[in-house]
């Protein structure tokens, strides 16, 4: 079962219904395909480090899942691609360091808010 992460930035110009659908629409891709979630993140809306289509800020999400195998990630990136909500995108496989690394900062992500309610 190999690890991948990826980071897509949706366009600033999306209501948060229409950017939840975004990312329920390449979730359920995902899913679909027998992919398992382990962790998502929504970044929410932020500065771009250099404009893109005229743009300068954009919703950032994160998808950390598991398939099988690589042959998920071409046809995924296509789905990106034709998505004009989507203004970049990057798949990474996840090699034993990033995926502990990974682990380890989800962990204290959901160790978090239960130290602010002590």
């Amino acid at each position: 079962m190999n690890r991948y992460e990826t980071v897509f930035i949706m366009t600033p110009v999306l209501s948060e219904e229409q950017a939840a659908e975004t990312v329920k629409k390449f979730k359920d891709y995902l899913t679909g395909k027998g992919a398992k979630m382990v962790n998502e993140e929504s970044w929410g809306l932020r500065k771009l480090a250099y404009p893109i289509q005229k743009k300068t800020t954009g919703f950032y999400h994160l998808f950390d899942f598991e398939a099988e195998n690589g042959e998920l990630i071409r046809p995924f990136e296509t789905e990106f691609r034709r998505d004009e909500r989507i203004i970049r995108f990057l798949n990474t496989r996840m090699d034993k360091h990033h995926a502990e690394y990974a682990g380890k900062r989800i962990a204290k992500l959901k160790s978090a808010p239960s130290e602010k309610q002590s």
